[in-house]
């Protein structure tokens, strides 16, 4: 968050970013299995096409969600 101060990368307020922070674990740290030391492992998922569909749809919806909220947003503005 900029400054330390509660408003947002944007300054429209907390929970208005990607995560990418420190806030949002994108630059956590910490000590895993692996130390950083490449101890840790890897597992690899396989999805069935089912499983993969079910995925893909939820994260278009978010999107319409989000594009949604974004319209609303340049509306209030105009």
């Amino acid at each position: 968050m900029p400054n330390k101060d509660g408003t947002g990368p944007q300054g429209m307020g907390a929970m208005t970013g990607r995560g990418l922070g420190p806030c949002g674990c994108g630059m956590r740290r910490g000590f895993g299995y692996g130390f950083g030391r490449g101890f840790g492992f890897r597992r690899q998922v396989t999805l069935t096409k089912d499983e993969e569909k079910k995925i893909l749809e939820a994260e278009l919806k978010e999107i319409d969600l989000e594009k949604q909220d974004i319209a609303k947003r340049l509306k209030e503005i105009k």
